[in-house]
C-alpha cells in the first residue's frame, strides 16, 4: 500500500494537487499544479528566433507600392478621395482656415521679428508641401505662436535690423563680438528653419520620434503657459506704443515687464485706446456671440479677420501714422519670394536653439493630430510626419519662411466645419496665393497695435493652463512640482532653460522611480487563488510560514542593491536580527524565524540582467543559510530566458525553482512543508 507521504510527492511531481480541506482552492476551477519547466514541456513553450537572415528575408519582402504610399501618403488617398460627399466639406474648410490665415499669419510674422507677409508665407509653401507628405487628414499646418515666439528670440539676439535701422556704426548684437558677420532678421529667420528641418531628417532616418517622449504632457502644458506670458511681454511695446528697446539674453521677461512699468508715462494714448478697443470687442465675441453662433452654424465669425480690415480703413483714412504716431505694418511686397538658400555659417550659432524648436514643433504637431485622429478613429504615423515636417520646413526655408507647426485652433475650426482631407489646405493656399499676389498692399496701413490684440486674445487658452496646476498636484506631486518648475524657470530665465530644466527633472523623476520601485507583501484571499497586497486589502491573509514578495519594476545592475534591502526589509529578514549573539541554538532560532518560505512575485518585473540574476542567487543562498525556502513565480517569457540561461553559464550552485502563478508556488509549498511534517 502506498503511505501518504508517497502519494503527495508524487502528486508534486506528476502536476496532481492531491484534495485536501487545508489547502485554499479556487472553488470555480480546479487546475494541475506546475513548475514552469513542466508548463513550459507540457504547452511546448519555445523561445522565438531572430536571426540576421530572416530579418533580410523580411526586408526584401517589402512592397514597393506599400513603401512608395507610406512615404507618400497623398498617392493612396487622393484616389480614394469621395469628391461628391467631401468636397463641399473641404471648400468651406478651406476658406474658413483662409480667412484665420490672413491675420494670424501676419501677427504672428510680427511675433518672430520678421516682416507680417512671413506669416502668410508660411501659410502657403511648406503647407502644400505637408498636403503632399502628411498623414494628418484634419491638421492646419502654417504658423503658431509659441513656435513663432521661440524663432523670434533667436532672430532678435543674431539679427541686425533693429542695428542697421538705427543708422550708427553698429551692425550687428554687441554680445555677439566684433568679429562676428552680420545677417539680416530674416536670414536668420530662414537658417533656422533649414536646420529644424535637418534635424527633423535626422529623426526621420534614425526613427527618434521617442525622444519627445520625454516632453510629457505636464511639461509641454508648464512649458507652453509660460511662453504664452513671454508672447504678452513681447506685445507690449506695440499695444502701448512704447519707446522701449528690445531686449536679448536671459531674465528677457521681467526685465521687459520692467522696461514697461518704467516706460508707461510715455505711452500712447491712441495705441492704448486702440489696443484696448480691439481686445473688448474680441473677448465679447469669443465669450459672449462665439457660443451662440456655434449652435446654429459651425462657421465662426472672423473677427480677427473683421478688426485687421476695420483697423487698416480706419488707419487710412484717419492717417493714424502722421496724426497719432501710431506704428503701423508698412510695405508689404506682392508676389511671391525669391528663393534663396540659408547661411550655412550660421547654422553652428543658432543649432541648439534650433534642436529645441524642432522638438517642440513636431511635439505640438503630433499632439493635434493624435487627438484628432483618436476622436475619427484614423491612425497617425509619427515617423512619416518628422519626414513631412523635414520636406516642408526645407522648402519654406527656401521661400523666406519660419519653421511650421500645427495650430490648435485652426485644426479645430478646419475639422469641425467639415474639412476630411488636406485638400482644405490646398483650397486655403488658393486663396493666401490671391493675397500674395494681389490684396497684400492693401493691408500696409494696418496699425500693429491691432496685430498685438489679436495675439494676445488668440493664446488665452494657454494663460488659463494655469488652473492646471492644482490638478497636476493632486494627481502626482512629482507632476506637480514639475509643471511648477517648468513654468517658473521658463517666465523668469528664459524659455531654453525652463526646457531643460523640466526635461532633467522628468529624467530624475525616471531614475528616482526605478531605484525606488513598488513593493509589497502579498495575502491569500480566502477560498480564491488571488494574493493582494496587506496593506490595500485588509481581507487578505498572511499565510503561516508563507511570505510573498511583490516587486514591480526592472531588477539590473543599478537597481539590485535597492531590490535586496526592500526584500530583507519587507520581509523581516534583515541579518541583524539572525546574528550570532541572538541565535545561539537551534531552538533559539526556530523562533526567531517562523518563516519557512518566501516567494518571489516577478509578475510585474520588466527586465532582469545578468546581475540582476547574480543577486537573486545571493539572496536564495543566504535564505537556503537559514533554512528558507526561496521560490520565484509568474516570470514572463523573457524573464524566464534570462534565470535559466545564466543558470547554464554558471553551471554550478542552486538552480531557482520557478513556478508559473503565484498560487502554484504556495501550493508546492503547503505540501512540502505537509510532507516534511507527516514524515
Amino acid at each position: 500500500m502506498v503511505s501518504e507521504k508517497e502519494q503527495l510527492t508524487d502528486a508534486v511531481k506528476f502536476g496532481i494537487v492531491a484534495p485536501s480541506p487545508d489547502i485554499p482552492r479556487n472553488t470555480n476551477e480546479q487546475r494541475l499544479l506546475y513548475h514552469q519547466s513542466e508548463l513550459n514541456t507540457a504547452i511546448q513553450y519555445e523561445k522565438p528566433k531572430h536571426t540576421f537572415r530572416k530579418t533580410m528575408q523580411r526586408a526584401c519582402k517589402c512592397n514597393p507600392l506599400a513603401f512608395l504610399y507610406r512615404t507618400i501618403p497623398i498617392l493612396y488617398w487622393l484616389p480614394k478621395y469621395k469628391w461628391r460627399s467631401c468636397i463641399s466639406g473641404d471648400l468651406m474648410a478651406g476658406i474658413t482656415v483662409a480667412i484665420m490665415n490672413i491675420p494670424q499669419g501676419m501677427a504672428y510674422g510680427l511675433l518672430g521679428n520678421v516682416a507680417p507677409v512671413v506669416g502668410i508665407y508660411m501659410a502657403f509653401f511648406p503647407v502644400l508641401m505637408y498636403t503632399i507628405f502628411g498623414t494628418s487628414p484634419h491638421v492646419s499646418m502654417g504658423t503658431f505662436g509659441i513656435v513663432c515666439l521661440m524663432t523670434g528670440k533667436v532672430v532678435a539676439y543674431y539679427g541686425a535690423d533693429e542695428f542697421l535701422a538705427a543708422n550708427t556704426n553698429v551692425t550687428h548684437n554687441p554680445e555677439l563680438g566684433p568679429d562676428f558677420e552680420s545677417y539680416t532678421n530674416l536670414q536668420v529667420a530662414v537658417t533656422i528653419t533649414f536646420t529644424v528641418a535637418m534635424v527633423h531628417f535626422v529623426m526621420y532616418i534614425f526613427r527618434l520620434g521617442i525622444v519627445a517622449n520625454l516632453l510629457s504632457e505636464t511639461l509641454v502644458n508648464g512649458l507652453t503657459c509660460a511662453c504664452a506670458f513671454h508672447v504678452v511681454g513681447s506685445q507690449l511695446k506695440d499695444l502701448f506704443g512704447l519707446p522701449i528697446a528690445k531686449r536679448r539674453g536671459y531674465f528677457t521677461l521681467p526685465l521687459t515687464l520692467y522696461d514697461s512699468v518704467m516706460a508707461l508715462p510715455l505711452a500712447n494714448k491712441a495705441a492704448v485706446s486702440m489696443s484696448l478697443i480691439c481686445i473688448v470687442c474680441m473677448v465679447i465675441n469669443n465669450e459672449i456671440i462665439k457660443p451662440i453662433v456655434a449652435k446654429k452654424t459651425k462657421i465662426p465669425i472672423p473677427i480677427e479677420l473683421l478688426a485687421v480690415v476695420l483697423g487698416t480703413a480706419v488707419s487710412y483714412f484717419g492717417n493714424f501714422s502722421e496724426v497719432f504716431n501710431i506704428t503701423v505694418v508698412g510695405h508689404l511686397p506682392t508676389g511671391f519670394p525669391e528663393p534663396a538658400l540659408p547661411q550655412f555659417s550660421l547654422i553652428r550659432h543658432i543649432f541648439t536653439d534650433s534642436l529645441m524648436i524642432a522638438i517642440i514643433s513636431y511635439v505640438v504637431t503630433m499632439s493635434m493630430a493624435l487627438m484628432l485622429a483618436q476622436k475619427n478613429k484614423y491612425e497617425i504615423d509619427g515617423n512619416q510626419e518628422l519626414l513631412a515636417l523635414g520636406i516642408s520646413n526645407t522648402v519654406g526655408s527656401m521661400f523666406s519662411c519660419m519653421p511650421i507647426t500645427a495650430s490648435l485652433s485652426r485644426s479645430v475650426i478646419q475639422e469641425a466645419v467639415g474639412g476630411a482631407s488636406q485638400l482644405a489646405s490646398v483650397v486655403s493656399c488658393l486663396i493666401l496665393m490671391c493675397v500674395l499676389l494681389w490684396i497684400g498692399p492693401m493691408f500696409s496701413f494696418l496699425p500693429k497695435c491691432f496685430l498685438a490684440s489679436i495675439i494676445v486674445v488668440a493664446l488665452k487658452s494657454l494663460y488659463m493652463q494655469v488652473q492646471n496646476l492644482p490638478k497636476f498636484w493632486r494627481m502626482s506631486k512629482w507632476d506637480g512640482i514639475l509643471w511648477l518648475l517648468t513654468f517658473v524657470t521658463t517666465t523668469t530665465i528664459a524659455i531654453d532653460i525652463g526646457l531643460g530644466a523640466g526635461v532633467l527633472l522628468s529624467i530624475i523623476n525616471l531614475f528616482y522611480h526605478g531605484q525606488y520601485p513598488y513593493t509589497c507583501l502579498l495575502g491569500s484571499v480566502p477560498n480564491t487563488d488571488l494574493y493582494l497586497d496587506m496593506k490595500r486589502f485588509k481581507g487578505a491573509q498572511e499565510i503561516a510560514g508563507i511570505k510573498i514578495f511583490h516587486y514591480c519594476g526592472s531588477l539590473n545592475f543599478a537597481t539590485k542593491a535597492m531590490f535586496k534591502h526592500l526584500l530583507m526589509k519587507t520581509t523581516e529578514m534583515e541579518p541583524q536580527k539572525f546574528s550570532r549573539k541572538s541565535v545561539d541554538s537551534a531552538e533559539n532560532a526556530e523562533k526567531l524565524m517562523p518563516t519557512k518560505c518566501i516567494i518571489l512575485d516577478l509578475a510585474a518585473l520588466t527586465f532582469i540582467d545578468p546581475s540582476g540574476v547574480t543577486q537573486l542567487k545571493l539572496v536564495q543562498t543566504e535564505f537556503k543559510e537559514k533554512n528558507v525556502e526561496f521560490y520565484v513565480a509568474g516570470c514572463s517569457g523573457p524573464v524566464y530566458e534570462t534565470l535559466r540561461l545564466c543558470d547554464v553559464e554558471a553551471n554550478k550552485g542552486t538552480r531557482f525553482q520557478v513556478f508559473p502563478r503565484v498560487h502554484d508556488a504556495v501550493m508546492f509549498a503547503k505540501l512540502t512543508f505537509f510532507t516534511e511534517n507527516e514524515s
